[in-house]
């Protein structure tokens, strides 16, 4: 009886995880007794978002958006499935009563069903604003509204409606497992130099958990918020044994670089996605760990005591899947260099996941679920482009106005699979008007970077996947010969349009070396070309005269159906 129990339990957890939809990925119950539930899942390159809203109900429902909470000025849908079939408007409410279906139908159906007491509706529409009856979704809180009815006669709803405010584009799931506790990671007194840029390293073994547990949730612990710039915690190989404290990249911290967390300045907490989570304990459990804290202390500021770090969530109730971070983008490394006087210049860094089975055994495809862009104060765009089979099919990442001092995880809306030979290529756009001099890759703030932190799972054994120009190919295009070094060819060089652009064409069209480096270290490194990146333009909307006659039939079906309740009620 017991194994049975134990059997049907397995199947109904196998269950519950197969009703995941990497398309909705985000979920809340609208009301305070869970009668009405919202699951969404959006994707901003192609500027659509997707509902689907579950509501225990057979009648009429009504769900949208309000300025302020109420009826005037909202922007709403209304469906349903009646007696002769399902109905479904776009409307518009100009105060309390019915709204308005609009001329603009820009609400698109995709399914509507009623079954066991409850109504389906899945749905999509833009995120921007079509015409002048729809509200913009903004990556601000918003103000949702929902109503509904016992039959498909559409009146007042009594007290059968409610408003909830939820950030839909920058949402972020706060869940509480009823096992659960947390542990820190931080520094501890640590003295900051008086310098303006400074890596600190600590490595140190985790607590002890035993069995394997999920983290769900990171939140920043940040003691000096003028002076911690950003913070990493990377997972060691087994080979590192014994805890350390030093400048960061003076050689002995070098051997730890599996991120596993990462935060920047103006991030707040982060949690999983609920099909996830970071692992701890159990085959982990006896890793050392490395945290980097970047410490931007530009006034030199002396004798100031840091204890910032991370504050990990953590709970025995474990998910469907381990989830890891893979650092893509450009490598870090000397000789790479942007140049002054320019008003948009790009850099680029390409992971090539077909490199991925000559550094693990049982290599499989990542669903990309958030994402962490990353460049210094020169940076102004990044973008992680998306190929398969030499074609571009996706925008994974984009931040149209990165600013360097709001850096966060960002949920992408839905979940991304990234197969196994599929390419993803980070480029980074840069500003350097206001500099008379080159701007070098590496790690100092006035340096530069192009990365981006992808968020993915099931886990896998990998800490990078970068690439960086190959150098004998740049140098012989720049001109570097024996008397005159690369270092002096682009100090010596006139920066001008011409020129900045020339370099850029070169940087692009020679080859990269390529490298995909496992949790051990072990690394394969191969060379290959950039492809070009094209911008995505959103999706159009509706065409108005299309969307006339859906909203001219569907109001049509709406009435047929009250007219058939009315009739029904009068032969009663």
């Amino acid at each position: 009886m017991v194994t049975l129990s134990f059997v049907l339990l397995l199947l109904s957890v196998q269950w519950s995880w197969a009703q995941e939809d990497p398309l909705l990925p985000f979920s809340e119950h609208l009301d305070p007794e869970h009668k009405v539930r919202l699951k969404w899942g959006f994707d901003e390159i192609q500027g659509f978002i997707l509902f689907e809203l579950t509501v225990n109900t057979n009648g009429w429902v009504g769900f949208g958006f309000s300025p302020k909470g109420g009826m005037t000025g909202a922007d709403v849908i209304i469906g349903g499935v009646g007696p002769g079939g399902s109905y479904f408007t776009d409307r518009h409410a100009g105060g309390n009563s019915m709204p308005v279906v609009d001329q603009q139908q820009n609400y698109k159906l995709l399914s509507l069903t009623e079954s066991d007491g409850k109504t389906v509706m899945k749905f999509q529409r833009p995120i921007g604003s079509c015409d002048k009856d729809d509200l913009p979704i903004t990556d601000l809180p918003m103000k949702l509204i929902y109503a509904y009815g016992q039959t498909d006669d559409i009146t007042y709803h009594s007290s059968q409606r409610g408003t909830k405010e939820l950030n839909l584009l920058k949402y972020m799931p706060h869940v509480n497992p009823s096992n659960r506790s947390f542990f820190d990671i931080t520094m501890d007194n640590f003295i900051v130099p008086a310098k303006h840029t400074y890596y600190h390293c600590k490595i140190l073994k985790a607590p002890t958990f035993g069995p394997k547990q999920h983290i769900y949730r990171i939140e920043p612990v940040i003691e000096n918020v003028d002076l911690v710039h950003h913070l990493l915690l990377y997972r060691c190989p087994p080979t590192v044994t014994e805890p350390l404290e030093a400048e960061c990249y003076t050689g002995a911290d070098e051997k730890c670089m599996e991120v596993v967390a990462v935060w920047g300045v103006g991030g707040g907490a982060f949690e999983f996605p609920e099909v996830a989570g970071l692992p701890i304990g159990g085959n982990v459990g006896n890793f050392f760990y490395r945290l980097e804290l970047h410490y931007n202390n530009p006034h030199k500021s002396a004798g100031r005591v840091d204890n910032s770090g991370l504050r990990f969530y953590y709970t025995s109730e474990l998910r469907q899947h381990d989830a890891a971070v893979l650092m893509t983008g450009l490598a870090v490394a000397p000789g790479y260099a942007i140049p002054p006087k320019a008003k948009s210049f790009h850099t680029y860094g390409m992971c090539d996941t077909a490199n991925i089975p000559k550094v693990l055994e049982t290599p499989h495809d990542l669903q990309v679920f958030s994402v962490m862009l990353h460049t210094h104060l020169a940076g102004r765009k990044v973008r992680v482009g998306h190929f398969r089979g030499g074609e571009q099919i996706d925008i994974l990442a984009a931040d149209e106005s990165y600013d360097f001092e709001y850096q966060e995880v960002t949920n992408l809306g839905k979940t991304k699979t990234v197969k196994l030979d599929d390419k993803l290529l980070v480029e980074c756009t840069y500003n350097t008007e206001n500099r008379d001099s080159l701007t070098w890759g590496g790690f100092s703030t006035t340096d530069e970077m192009c990365l981006a932190f992808i968020f993915y799972y099931p886990a896998m054994k990998l800490s990078g996947c970068t690439s960086f120009p190959d150098l004998k190919l740049l140098h012989s295009a720049m001109g570097v010969t024996y008397t005159n070094s690369w270092s002096y060819i682009m100090f010596t060089k006139t920066w001008n349009n011409i020129t900045i652009n020339e370099y850029q064409q070169t940087l692009k069209s020679i080859d990269q070396y390529i490298t995909v480096v496992n949790s051990l270290n072990k690394a394969s490194s191969f060379k290959g070309t950039l492809p070009d990146l094209k911008v995505i333009p959103p999706a159009p909307c509706i065409s108005g005269c299309v969307t006339k006659s859906l909203a001219v039939l569907s109001l049509l079906t709406c009435l047929a159906v009250q007219w058939a309740s009315f009739c029904n009620t009068n032969a009663n």
